[in-house]
């Protein structure tokens, strides 16, 4: 894949309750970032947010990149932790569907790239520190200038989901039973679900004793 061309899925680490909302409702649902951890990135936010006039600027976060032990952990900690892997296209599909809705990848810069930056209003809740940069994060925004939200609903297809990661903290033992919990809902009868090994991988560890 060429570094210009985006991949072919967008992934959204979150929480088995989250999960399940999305499966059942077929929704996702933007919210309202000052509570975010990053405080700079909240500020730009809230910055926006002024200089345009909006009663409600609320967001969505995914990750480009392929799976990570730093998405897993600092998104998604714990046994309960599950990445959504999405068909870009086809989520890209459904978000155009909703009105006031905006989408795009971060870009990342240094400090000394940041002053020397002219930045336009509509850039900032799209910039981030080059610290950030591995996450690879593209955002969806909803904006508006007349309607007053604490979080927005997003309508999505169950088709759109290419399948689901549980913890590498759950223990294997709970993740047959989790995965058959979460194909009862609805639609999810085919649904693609499995643990991952991130963190223990019985054919990484295997090569330990394959050296020489």
């Amino acid at each position: 894949m060429n570094a210009a061309t985006p991949p072919a899925f967008l992934r959204r680490y979150t929480d088995l309750p989250a999960l399940l909302h999305i499966l059942s409702n077929r929704q996702l649902t933007l919210l309202d970032p000052k509570t975010w951890d990053d405080r700079n990135d909240a500020h730009f936010m809230a910055a926006y947010k002024e200089r345009k006039g909006l009663k409600s600027l609320l967001a969505l976060c995914f990750s480009q990149a392929s799976e990570t032990y730093h998405h897993w952990r600092v998104f998604s900690s714990g046994p309960s932790g599950v990445c959504i892997v999405f068909d870009r296209e086809r989520l890209l599909e459904d978000i155009a569907e909703a009105p006031g809705i905006s989408v795009g990848s971060m870009r990342y810069l240094t400090m000394k790239e940041a002053k020397q930056a002219a930045f336009h209003v509509d850039e900032l809740p799209f910039v981030k520190r080059v610290a950030y940069k591995p996450e690879r994060e593209f955002r969806a925004l909803y904006a508006s200038t007349t309607e007053e939200h604490a979080a927005l609903d997003l309508p999505i297809r169950l088709t759109t989901i290419r399948g689901i990661s549980l913890s590498p903290w759950m223990h294997a033992s709970l993740s047959k039973s989790t995965a058959g919990a979460i194909r009862t809902i609805a639609g999810c009868e085919r649904l693609r679900v499995s643990r991952s090994t991130l963190v223990s991988n019985e054919q990484w560890k295997k090569l330990a004793a394959e050296a020489i």
